[in-house]
């Protein structure tokens, strides 16, 4: 069985049968894009304000971060509703981060199918300090 979402315009998401349903989890197994969607990419954002202040809590980072993404996917003419694939970065990952994450996710996205997403976990990021790092790719009707 298929656990699909209303297709936008520009990409459906959904979860194939034989897979298990990652629901729970925040993510989508499989994003698949309409002909003429206009691609939105956006690079990795962290947690860093827009002068550059980091915070040493993760939550906060995290919470900083999809803001970020939100600002830039603005900037391209896209919204979270438009982002199809997620690639998420956590410095020394744990199940008490990835419930965070999974949280925060939440609130910046809503209710509703999440995109495809990988999570890494990495031992460090590209500023000291940075505990978190989100990249997204997004599709809008062309």
């Amino acid at each position: 069985m298929t656990i699909a979402s209303t297709p936008s315009s520009a990409f459906a998401l959904s979860n194939p049968a034989g897979l298990y349903d990652p629901s729970a989890n925040g993510y989508s197994h499989l994003a698949v894009l309409a002909a003429g969607a206009r691609i939105v990419c956006v690079a990795g954002q962290g947690g860093e304000t827009e002068t550059g202040a980091l915070d040493a809590d993760f939550r906060t980072q995290v919470r900083q971060a999809f803001a970020n993404l939100r600002i830039a996917l603005e900037a391209g003419g896209a919204g979270t509703a438009d982002v199809f694939k997620l690639t998420v970065l956590i410095v020394d990952h744990t199940m008490e981060r990835l419930v965070i994450f999974g949280e925060e996710l939440g609130r910046a996205f809503g209710p509703g199918m999440k995109p495809a997403c990988t999570l890494i976990p990495v031992p460090c990021l590209a500023l000291e300090g940075m505990l978190f790092e989100v990249e997204a790719l997004a599709a809008v009707a062309g």
